[in-house]
């Protein structure tokens, strides 16, 4: 295969590879639900387990940026308030676990607690008595940890904030909008811990980040095209469904 930019040492594949990720993750930080569970496993293909998180989190924070800026308005910062301190002491808990709980024990711990979680919420819901649950302080702390943790270690903490907003029964464009502050916030507290701690933030793979922001952009506009079409019940069925389907991959 013919190599392209060699000190990057990235193949046409690789770099195509690396432009769809970007695409799904700009589509995915502006309210298109799922489409970027590929991401995760396709970098780490490329570029190995623990150095593709250092290549993803810029992306990821390109990202965040946009869908801020776009729907910025549209936050609810109570319950942000309330997850932000918890998630921030579940960062510091996966520094401490990361070199301490395998791979293969974290992911079924996150996808045990995502699929008990979505029980949970699910059966609130039906209920004919609605409790206060998702208003309260432990309720907000077990979430913010649990997704502190899980963006820490494996970037799969969407579908563990997914939850927490979805028992909240936020609009749409609420729930966008302070999902993109939560991960915003918490992606940029990441960069010197990956970068001082785990030292996989380099200047190759920023190079490789910024080559893929055009991408990035291309894919936050179509996502922001795509969510204007969905009405809400669906939309919010829809996170359901594939924030438990994306529990049953964490697990494979």
């Amino acid at each position: 295969m013919t190599v392209l930019l060699p000190d990057l040492n990235l193949s046409y594949l690789n770099l195509a590879l690396i432009g769809a990720c970007s695409i799904l993750i700009g589509m995915s930080k502006t309210g298109v639900p799922g489409v970027s569970m590929i991401v995760i496993p396709t970098l780490a293909m490329i570029f190995g387990g623990k150095a593709s998180t250092g290549v993803l989190l810029p992306i990821l924070i390109t990202a965040d940026i946009f869908a801020v800026i776009y729907y910025h308005r549209h936050a609810e910062w109570n319950p942000l308030l309330k997850a932000l301190p918890w998630a921030f002491l579940g960062l510091l808990i996966a520094l401490w676990a990361g070199t301490r709980v395998n791979d293969h024990q974290f992911k079924h711990i996150i996808a045990f607690s995502v699929l008990l979680s979505l029980v949970l919420m699910v059966w609130n819901d039906r209920s004919q008595k609605k409790n206060d649950l998702p208003l309260s302080y432990w309720f907000a702390g077990f979430f913010g940890i649990l997704g502190g943790f899980a963006t820490m270690i494996g970037n799969v903490a969407g579908p563990v904030f997914a939850i927490y907003l979805l028992a909240l029964r936020l609009p749409k464009k609420t729930f966008i909008g302070t999902t993109a502050w939560f991960f915003a916030i918490i992606n940029i507290s990441k960069l010197p811990l990956q970068y001082f701690v785990w030292n996989n933030i380099n200047g190759k793979s920023l190079a490789i980040d910024l080559l893929s922001v055009p991408f990035v952009l291309l894919g936050a506009y179509v996502g922001i095209k795509v969510i204007n079409t969905i009405k809400e019940p669906v939309y919010r069925w829809s996170v359901i469904v594939i924030t438990f389907s994306s529990a049953l991959l964490i697990f494979l």
